[in-house]
């Protein structure tokens, strides 16, 4: 997720398979609370109109943001084509809060809690569990900070 003053404005979701014909697929899903934010979410959500309306009176339009979020993401698609996933990842990693803190891993058939201690080489999340063993996440739903 993306956070903006620690409440959520974005999300993204990936889902991978192999396909029948032995190859992997990959699709990537975002979603961003442009206009609104849901109500009633676990761990607060906030909108891009919300954090603008202080510096502006309109919010830009659906057509702009999306041509602004193509645009970044083919900027950093094409990076990680030429220089491989390093960059991409120092990149994320650079502005992520929670590194060394309390983390909340939910996987598809476990709840997972810890301190989340770093990133592998591959993004993998790696938590450090009470029992003192390490669990590399590389899917879940992954919350940093204390549950509310």
């Amino acid at each position: 997720d993306v956070l903006l003053d620690g409440v959520k404005a974005s999300g993204i979701l990936v889902e991978s398979g192999r396909h029948a014909n032995g190859d992997l697929w990959l699709a990537v899903g975002i979603g961003v609370n442009l206009a609104h934010s849901p109500e009633g979410t676990e761990r607060g959500a906030t909108s891009v109109a919300d954090r603008l309306r202080a510096d502006l009176t309109y919010v830009p339009p659906i057509e702009a943001a999306a041509e602004i979020l193509a645009e970044t993401f083919a900027v950093w698609w094409g990076r990680w084509q030429t220089l491989g996933f390093e960059p991409v990842l120092d990149a994320w990693t650079s502005r992520l809060t929670g590194l060394n803190g309390p983390c909340v891993a939910r996987l598809d058939n476990e709840t997972l809690e810890g301190v989340a201690e770093g990133v592998e080489p591959d993004g993998a999340l790696r938590l450090r569990l009470a029992d003192g063993s390490v669990r590399l996440i590389s899917a879940g739903d992954v919350f940093f900070g204390k549950a509310s």
